[in-house]
């Protein structure tokens, strides 16, 4: 198995990236931002304490990971995965349709820094992926039910009707509903050839002879999945660590809230922020949610009357991209000194069986 590679990303990752970037400007111009910095400026050292909860996501992640391996894979260094997890979760964060490139890195990086079969790194992405989707739809669902008043108590103001709160608890089952369901079908043992299958329809000669070719490899990948059948409890503790790994961006916003100055309880910041975490997946599509998030907090900061909210929010916005720099910067280095250059991410697209 190998990876294949492709010369650019798809245009809907520039459209993402120029449309975050036209909302992040007139952001800005609705903004004071000499006060807010000056606001940031008054935290000192105290700052340091924003960049808890993302290094504590990525702990997080990165133990659940390694949980969900098929047992064909015995030992696991943590963290040459933690080192993966940092390289994938960067590259899918800030490129332009950054996910397409940052999942795919995943089983290659695995391959390359511990030897381990792609099939078994392809079959570790695909239910990593899925329970993280499961753990945000039941986050959303439970921090849905905790602050179910403030989202009704602020939809008429964002909305112009009632029923917020409502939304989100149905999008919540929605979404786990249907993780749920996927991650049942890929491991009913056979939905790496059922793609295959799937594949082979394409009317081109070339694609059928390259899957043909690769038929082996699709069934490896059917074999290291079906490894998880009749142990599904192992999945228990994989959804509570991503459960907290979810919690995580609702503690990183109240810590900065809180040092800010701003009084707010942490179930108004776990109702917004689980409001617009799910906004962000929606326009998956905008790089690190640029400017959707940005403008959801500072309208959600007016509509629960936060005083002098621009004020408040602009400094707000400033210090989780300045946080987002932080640790992406963070993850680029250790992208280049692992010797993985930005070529390579760019060009990965999908793993061939």
């Amino acid at each position: 198995m190998q990876i294949t590679k492709k010369s650019s990303f798809p245009w809907t990752g520039y459209v993402g990236l120029a449309f975050g970037i036209i909302l992040i400007v007139y952001l800005f111009s609705q903004l004071d931002l000499r006060r807010s910095y000056e606001l940031i400026s008054s935290i000192g050292v105290s700052s340091a304490y924003i960049l808890l909860p993302f290094l504590a996501l990525h702990l997080l992640e990165t133990y659940a990971w390694i949980m969900v391996f098929p047992k064909s894979v015995a030992v696991i260094p943590f963290f040459r995965i933690l080192k993966i997890q940092m390289i994938a979760e960067t590259v899918s964060m800030t490129l332009p349709a950054g996910v397409a490139v940052g999942e795919p890195l995943r089983p290659y990086l695995c391959g390359r820094f511990m030897g381990i079969a792609v099939p078994a790194g392809v079959a570790s992405v695909a239910v990593r992926k899925l329970m993280l989707g499961m753990a945000q739809g039941l986050y959303t669902i439970l921090g849905a039910l905790a602050g179910f008043s403030v989202l009704e108590e602020t939809s008429l103001k964002l909305l112009g009707f009632e029923g917020l709160g409502s939304i989100v608890v149905f999008i919540g089952v929605v979404v786990f509903l249907l993780f749920s369901s996927l991650l049942f079908l890929l491991l009913n043992g056979q939905a790496a050839q059922n793609v295959h299958r799937l594949l082979m329809l394409v009317p081109f000669s070339k694609v059928k002879t390259w899957l043909l070719a690769k038929e082996s490899g699709f069934h490896d990948t059917d074999e290291e999945l079906r490894s998880y059948r009749g142990s599904y409890t192992r999945f228990l503790p994989v959804l509570f660590l991503y459960l907290l790994a979810w919690s995580t961006l609702a503690i990183e916003s109240y810590t900065i809230l809180r040092l800010l100055g701003i009084t707010i309880t942490f179930l108004e910041v776990l109702a917004i922020d689980i409001a617009l975490t799910m906004l962000r997946t929606l326009f998956f599509f905008i790089p690190s949610g640029l400017g959707i998030q940005d403008l959801g907090y500072l309208a959600f900061f007016e509509a629960i009357g936060i005083p002098e909210f621009r004020l408040y929010g602009g400094a707000f916005v400033l210090l989780r991209r300045l946080k987002e720099v932080f640790w992406y910067a963070a993850g680029y280095a250790v992208m280049f000194f692992s010797g993985v250059h930005l070529h390579d991410a760019e060009g990965v697209t999908s793993v061939e069986p």
